[in-house]
């Protein structure tokens, strides 16, 4: 579900619609309208059976071949898979198929993503139509992108080079304040968990111009009338999660949206929702169902990240804290809602190690009053949440409220930072975006406090002698390499002592073979692998002479299982120029 305002029902929006001159009070139940919807063509006849549920078949990404097989020999059909994360989407209308699939060695974890049926008409849906609407006029920067300095940030960089994915109910690419930023080349859309690259699949569905109302606040373009973006020359690409009928982000599109966006190369993800149908994902509950979600998509977000794609996140607005969200009736929302206690029960994309947080204030600098928070620091920077005035799906302005706002905010900050400092990679541009902000001294509501684009584009690009990689990369048993890399953008020269900090979980620690990759591919043996040790984890310092080496790059902690039956990962690691 995307990210609203919880001052008013979820199925409402708090919006103005600024159009050919005309102003609706904020408040009133309205909704502004979206362009036309339809086919470009008669759709064809469907082959989606009625009944047709869909569920995640999870495993070792070096056993997903088994997975895949499973699925065949349980009366269910392949949907979709990615195998860099081992999991599987499948088709079913068999009742047993979660319970004969779970018997399967090498299967890890199975369950439905929806607690409704798979639309009909999900191998072939209808194209969304957007038209362009309105001459734009008189062009203005907002108070939001003031708030963040962004405007005084554009004289070193307006994010040229930089494309931000907006992950969100679609994208009016044909609107005249999006439309020379837009990039199709990397656009699909992702309902039912399959990319659909079709031209115009990526455009903008349901009621609420949700994801085109975010695309603005990310890239409008200047010079050309209406508002200007936050990065006015970084690229969009629309990947539409949401479908049509209800505008619900389920798993399979989530997980969809990521993976399309590490094939298409984009650098920057915003994504304002929850992953439906589920608000809080509860290991035990609906027969493991969410536990399969969690880790589904937690894998994806993770996968971005590593990728080196830095994830932009809204907080959400229930006004809750993370750590002690108490009950809801928000689902499952695709059919029945209850009211559940998700206390300790994770909310996806949010709470994954990939994700940066983004929580709300308004014009004068105060909380948004709905913004998620987190006594335990899961909130990493705030933005403007409160009346944003952005681009609308027909092709006008209008104003929304919620954390929703925010993050596309914090993603154009990402990419000017991307711009300015191109070696920056994925948590590298989140470090950067927190050093550069400031203000609040509160953490559980702000995080770092709200970035000052000024400071994220001048300096270092990281800056120091030191780089940290803390996000967790699993270990698969007795296989390949896995990689964590972190983007050195030095103020002087590695030393002959660098220094290499490794923390491992591992169950058996001599079964690990560490390398450090530089820049120019040179490998440097930390640790070879031993079978006569039997000990847990690996907490080590290894000293490294990197002296021969450039000030800038990434560099790669390399981990390979040498041998069977015992697991784990990487949890962190630093790299240390000085020693």
């Amino acid at each position: 579900m995307f990210l609203r305002s919880n001052t008013r029902l979820r199925r409402t929006i708090l919006a103005a619609s600024i159009s050919f001159g005309l102003v609706v009070t904020p408040g009133l139940a309205f909704a502004a309208p979206a362009g036309p919807e339809g086919a470009a063509a008669p759709s064809a006849p469907s082959s989606i059976p009625t009944g047709t549920r869909a569920y995640f078949v999870i495993t070792d990404p070096a056993n997903i071949a088994a997975g895949k097989t499973a699925v065949a020999n349980s009366g269910g059909t392949v949907w979709n898979a990615w195998d860099a994360i081992g999991v599987i989407v499948a088709h079913t209308t068999a009742a047993d198929f979660k319970s004969k699939v779970r018997a399967v060695t090498g299967v890890q974890y199975v369950g439905a993503t929806r607690t409704s049926d798979v639309p009909t008409n999900a191998d072939n849906p209808p194209i969304p139509s957007n038209s362009a609407g309105q001459n734009l006029g008189t062009e203005a920067v907002g108070w939001d992108v003031k708030q963040l300095k962004a405007d005084q940030a554009w004289s070193t960089t307006a994010g040229a080079g930089v494309t931000v994915a907006v992950m969100d109910t679609g994208v009016n690419d044909q609107h005249k304040d999006l439309a020379p930023n837009f990039d199709a080349a990397k656009s699909a859309s992702c309902a039912y968990g399959k990319a659909d690259k079709r031209a115009g699949a990526w455009r903008s569905v349901g009621s609420s111009g949700h994801g085109t109302h975010v695309a603005g606040s990310v890239a409008a373009a200047r010079g050309n009338g209406g508002i200007v973006g936050v990065a006015p020359e970084a690229k969009i690409a629309s990947i539409r999660v949401a479908e049509p009928s209800n505008e619900l982000f389920f798993p399979e599109n989530t997980v969809c949206a990521f993976m399309h966006a590490v094939e298409v190369g984009v650098q920057v993800t915003n994504n304002s929702y929850w992953t439906d149908p589920w608000y809080g994902l509860c290991e035990n509950e609906n027969d493991g169902d969410l536990k399969a979600i969690d880790v589904a998509v937690r894998r994806a977000v993770d996968h971005a990240s590593n990728q080196g794609i830095i994830n932009l996140v809204a907080a959400g607005n229930e006004s809750k804290d993370y750590s002690n969200k108490g009950s809801t009736s928000l689902s499952p929302n695709d059919s029945q809602p209850k009211n559940r206690n998700v206390t300790g029960c994770a909310l996806m994309p949010q709470e994954a190690t990939g994700s940066t947080v983004v929580s709300g204030i308004d014009q004068q600098g105060n909380r948004y009053s709905g913004s998620n928070y987190d006594t335990n620091g899961a909130v990493d920077v705030t933005a403007a949440a409160v009346n944003v005035n952005s681009t609308s799906a027909s092709g006008g302005f209008q104003q929304m409220t919620g954390t929703s706002m925010a993050s596309p905010h914090a993603a154009g900050i990402a990419a000017l930072i991307k711009s300015a400092f191109p070696a920056l990679k994925g948590k590298d541009i989140e470090k950067k975006m927190k050093e550069c902000s400031g203000t609040y001294t509160d953490p559980k509501y702000y995080g770092a406090g709200l970035p000052d684009a000024t400071k994220c584009v001048s300096g270092g690009g990281g800056g120091g002698t030191n780089w940290t990689n803390d996000n967790d990369v699993q270990i698969t048993d007795n296989n390949v390499a896995v990689t964590s890399s972190v983007t050195a953008n030095a103020t002087s020269a590695p030393s002959a002592t660098s220094k290499v900090s490794v923390n491992i979980v591992h169950t058996y620690r001599g079964d690990l073979v560490i390398d450090l990759v530089a820049p120019d591919g040179t490998v440097y043996a930390l640790k070879p692998a031993s079978a006569s040790d039997s000990a847990d984890n690996v907490i080590a310092t290894y000293t490294v002479n990197l002296s021969g080496e450039g000030m800038t790059g990434e560099y790669k902690l390399r981990v390979r299982d040498a041998y069977s039956f015992d697991s784990g990962y990487i949890n962190s690691w630093k790299l240390d120029f000085v020693g």
